[in-house]
């Protein structure tokens, strides 16, 4: 391992759409693993623009991350929620909807549940 890395997520490895434009997943290696900066846009809900990609009732990724802008209401299968907004750190087991709250976009990095994200099961 190098002794410093700097990347960009503007030059992202690797860059996936989400369905009806509502945003964006851009991915970067590491030697770490995956890390994430995901765009979501005003509209965007997991089970109308990823649930038809994953397969899956709800979301199966384990999310660890931070939220830089905007807000996002994550619901549990089992009905616990909570609203993320910037500046927040999240911590979110698999099994969750989630859904942009208001007209900003949610920007959120994740260093654990984006590898597999966004991609068609």
């Amino acid at each position: 391992m190098a002794g410093m890395v700097r990347r960009n997520f503007d030059s992202a490895d690797e860059t996936r759409p989400f369905a009806d434009g509502k945003g964006r997943l851009d991915l970067i290696q590491t030697d770490g693993g995956p890390v994430g900066r995901a765009v979501f846009e005003p509209g965007w809900k997991w089970s109308e623009h990823i649930k038809p990609l994953a397969g899956t009732d709800s979301c199966q990724s384990a999310h660890t991350g931070y939220v830089v802008s905007g807000r996002m209401q994550v619901v549990m299968d089992d009905g616990e929620g909570a609203e993320y907004g910037p500046g927040d750190f999240m911590q979110v087991a698999p099994g969750h909807d989630a859904w942009v709250l208001g007209d900003e976009p949610c920007v959120a990095v994740d260093w654990t549940g984006f590898g597999n994200y966004a991609q068609p099961a």
